[in-house]
């Protein structure tokens, strides 16, 4: 699992019993997931919903913590879900499943604001793991989501990639590097005595470079490229 740390006031930690909301069309898995995260290892308090336009309703009328949602949720989709709440219920956390044939959609998602990403096949116990971190306001992409985009990387057009790295100023160069060892935004500008919007102005820069989605995507060319030191 790969864990993006954010600013700790990024999104509020949640008081007493979690209040989750899951989103799914096959009964089965959404029975499953519900018994998973009302287990004593998180003990949360489920809500479950067919219909995302349902799960809607009822993040706009009742208290809810959690959203886990999967990516092909209907009428509405996970990701236009993530884009509804991000103006309606900023600060929300909200985390995609996926599901084989979904690849297209995961650099969306990691360019969305998502605060987890995993597939419906996940380990449970690093799914619950990813969940915990998630609560404490921190990003959370699950193993074979990495996978996936290592495999992307590994691809042939990788050749590209390193040519695009080489075009990358110094400046970029070395945030890109505190990123990929996985340095936040206010981390980067104390250090090197610049703007929080001067960083990102520089990551803007970095991703359209590298044809990248964002942090997460940055941090793993910058792992593949040695940039870490790992």
């Amino acid at each position: 699992m790969l864990l993006v740390p954010e600013p700790a006031a990024a999104r509020p930690l949640s008081v007493g019993p979690i209040e989750t909301l899951v989103i799914d069309r096959q009964p089965l898995f959404l029975a499953a997931l519900a018994s998973l995260l009302e287990a004593p290892a998180l003990a949360s308090r489920v809500t479950t919903a067919a219909r995302s336009d349902v799960g809607l309703d009822l993040i706009r009328t009742g208290i809810v913590h959690l959203v886990c949602c999967e990516l092909q949720a209907q009428p509405i989709s996970g990701l236009e879900l993530v884009r509804i709440l991000g103006e309606e219920r900023p600060g929300l956390p909200v985390i995609l499943l996926g599901d084989t044939g979904d690849e297209a959609q995961v650099a969306a998602a990691l360019a969305a604001n998502v605060a987890g990403l995993f597939t419906k096949s996940s380990d449970p116990d690093e799914f619950l793991s990813g969940v915990k971190a998630v609560l404490a306001g921190h990003r959370a992409i699950g193993s074979q989501i990495i996978t996936q985009l290592v495999h992307r990387f590994s691809s042939p057009s990788m050749n590209e990639h390193r040519i695009a790295g080489s075009q990358l100023s110094p400046t970029e160069l070395e945030i890109l590097t505190m990123i990929g060892q996985a340095q936040s935004i206010p981390s980067i500008a104390a250090t090197r005595g610049i703007s929080h919007k001067t960083v990102r102005n520089h990551l803007a820069k970095i991703y359209r470079k590298l044809e990248l989605h964002g942090r997460t995507e940055a941090m793993l060319w910058a792992a593949r490229m040695g940039l870490t030191g790992n």
